[in-house]
């Protein structure tokens, strides 16, 4: 695997990145800024050349997507999820918010599903210089990863399909489980699908501004 490219913006102090998560509304552990600069600075050199994210600078980056982990860690807390709950991420790029999210809030265990080889690639580069609790990477697609012994409880997916699509795959190919989490831009999910002729019974979503970007979260939960 080649170096990263050089030329990239460095690694966000972790005194910056509390700074900026601060500005955003939310209180974050010395470990956990530490963890966050490591990871905007190598996600930044990598994207020199993988193309992984659009904003190139690291603290452009948690400002406008990480900012989506700190909202869901915090949505996830007010769900009826089992203690430990089994949770797999389809189309996880390059870890988010699966990662950033498992820095904060550290449950069950996390599977990072991802298809493409250099997103892949990235997200177990992380993973080998900081291990986090229950997480690993699946390179492949989801339904060869659904195929499996994998029987996740909890569904999240911040790309990967439109919401509609989403919960007919997992009917298809994930009937077991439980709960997803959809996230959308305008309009929450229940607003655009029709999420009980579906199968699924909406849970009160999560509004937030993200610069002039109106962004949801809302948990489906299985009839």
């Amino acid at each position: 695997m080649p170096p990263p490219a050089a030329g990239a913006p460095p690694a966000p102090t972790p005194d910056a990145v509390r700074a900026v998560v601060e500005d955003m509304g939310f209180v974050v552990a010395d470990d956990v800024c530490h963890l966050l600069s490591d990871y905007l600075g190598l996600l930044a050199k990598w994207s020199r050349t993988a193309n992984l994210t659009g904003p190139r600078n690291p603290l452009d980056i948690l400002r406008v997507l990480v900012v989506d982990s700190f909202y869901l860690a915090d949505y996830l807390a007010g769900l009826p999820l089992p203690p430990a709950p089994f949770c797999a991420d389809f189309g996880a790029g390059a870890g988010l918010p699966g990662l950033p999210l498992r820095m904060i809030r550290a449950e069950g265990d996390y599977v990072l599903v991802e298809a493409r080889e250099k997103r892949a690639a990235f997200m177990r580069a992380f993973l080998a210089a900081h291990p986090l609790p229950g997480t690993r990477v699946y390179h492949g697609r989801a339904e060869a990863f659904l195929r499996g012994p994998a029987r996740p409880e909890l569904i999240v997916s911040r790309a990967f399909m439109p919401a509609d699509r989403l919960l007919a795959f997992i009917g298809e190919h994930a009937p077991e489980a439980g709960v997803c989490i959809l996230f959308t831009r305008g309009l929450p999910a229940e607003k655009t699908v029709n999420l009980r002729d579906a199968g699924w019974t909406p849970a009160s979503p999560m509004g937030y501004k993200v610069g002039e970007d109106c962004r949801f979260l809302q948990a489906v939960l299985k009839m």
